[in-house]
């Protein structure tokens, strides 16, 4: 099967697209940036293999299909639990790195009671996972192995003695990236048949059409034909120069692609904002990124929400609570985070002081879109940040206050624009 790869390295992930010869996505792969680029462009890639062979084989079993059955759903469940398997894969290596390094503590009395303990510690934070993945409440592509584990992990020891959770935490730390950085060797069919053990019983009886399919779909060749990387790391992907493209227009040609509509786009990401105009054809006429600092990006976010002890996911959310928008005078995130200490102790809710930060990243990405041309009809909404619900009200709301009544596209694969866009310019190199 003909397939193009495109890899966007961004500052908090990589993400990786596969599509067929048509230029239809057939397959996703997203992973955290971690300090080795190669191997995160690696797993991305493999994570995107392994969602196309999901695709495939949910094509195959519906062709064979003639009792309406719902073979999404069953799908999606069996994806997830062969998530599960892959996180114990990691959770294992990462379990056996943290005993090895414990022997290597000097106080005898914490080095017993920490090996001791630390077989307990890890079940608890595997259950604590397993229900996560059984009840549908990861999502692959915004929790990794490093968050999944870290959360609950933290969880799991917060209750422990002062000196027990500081060289826990350390132990943790201290292990973490190189089992991170490690490419787990996870074969698709084997993997998927121990995940067919895990379905739940009202699927049980679907394991043997599934099986029937799963050699043909586990052989399918998906090296790809041609490859393109972007991103703000790029040049730092283990690619040829000719296998790079710029991230502005990797980002047009994607969102051009979903909404053949966009005239405007706005993607806000881990570490820059970038402003777009496209004309016809998806191929951009003028663009202004933030030249100065990571401050209204992703970045910004997460300095945030670890100043409020939140994650990151639960900014949005607090900021659509609030009753009214605080005044936020500063971006920058240094003095921003000095004003949302203030306006704390003066007892300001958070709601109202996150609905005042999520207003300010608008305010400052719309300077950027005025200065490349304004917003024309229709507005394409990208990146990682358009999955904060706040930042998308904030967006909506400004567009209509400035510009009107203008088409507004926000898709919920907003984050792997880019990488679409390199792999559509892989279609165009053969």
């Amino acid at each position: 099967m003909k397939v193009f790869l495109g890899i966007d390295l961004g500052s908090t992930t990589s993400k990786a697209v596969l599509v067929d010869a048509t230029g239809k996505i057939i397959g996703r792969g997203i992973t955290n940036t971690r300090s080795n680029y190669a191997a995160a462009a690696k797993i991305a890639q493999v994570e995107a293999e392994f969602n196309s062979r999901f695709t495939l084989l949910g094509r195959k079993l519906k062709e064979n299909a003639s009792n309406g059955f719902q073979w999404d759903t069953l799908i999606s469940v069996l994806e997830n639990r062969f998530y599960y398997l892959q996180f114990l894969a990691r959770y294992d290596q990462l379990l056996e790195a943290m005993t090895r390094e414990a022997e290597n503590i000097s106080r005898p009395d914490i080095r017993e009671k920490i090996i001791e303990i630390l077989p307990a510690v890890a079940d608890q934070v595997r259950e604590r996972v397993r229900g996560l993945f059984f009840d549908g409440s990861v999502s692959t592509t915004s929790q990794f192995f490093r968050d999944l584990f870290s959360t609950a992990y933290a969880r799991v020891i917060e209750s422990f003695e002062a000196g027990l959770f500081d060289q826990l935490l350390a132990l943790y730390d201290r292990c973490i990236t190189p089992i991170e950085n490690h490419q787990a060797d996870c074969e698709f069919g084997t993997l998927v048949g121990q995940a067919l053990d895990e379905l739940p019983e009202e699927y049980k009886n679907q394991r043997e059409k599934i099986g029937s399919c799963l050699g043909e779909i586990s052989q399918i060749d998906l090296n790809p034909a041609d490859h393109v990387g972007t991103g703000y790391g790029r040049q730092l992907l283990p690619f040829e120069e000719k296998h790079i493209k710029s991230e502005i227009l990797c980002h047009a040609m994607g969102a051009h692609d979903i909404f053949p509509g966009t005239r405007t786009v706005l993607d806000i990401g881990g570490q820059d904002t970038k402003a777009i105009q496209v004309d016809q054809y998806g191929l951009v006429t003028s663009f202004q990124m933030n030249d100065r600092c990571a401050a209204g990006c992703g970045r910004y976010l997460g300095y945030i929400a670890d100043e409020m002890s939140l994650s990151v996911g639960e900014l949005g959310t607090l900021a659509a609570q609030a009753n009214h928008a605080t005044n936020i005078c500063s971006t920058c995130t240094v003095f921003a985070g000095a004003e949302l200490r203030e306006y704390l102790n003066l007892g300001e809710r958070k709601e109202n002081i996150l609905a005042g930060l999520h207003r300010a990243i608008v305010q400052r990405a719309f300077a950027l879109i005025a200065r490349s041309g304004g917003v024309r009809n229709e507005f394409t909404f990208t990146g990682g940040v358009a999955r904060n619900p706040a930042i998308v009200k904030y967006v909506g709301r400004m567009v209509k206050e400035n510009y009107g009544e203008i088409t507004i596209n926000c898709h919920p694969d907003s984050i792997f624009m880019g990488a679409l866009g390199a792999a559509l310019f892989a279609t165009r190199r053969i």
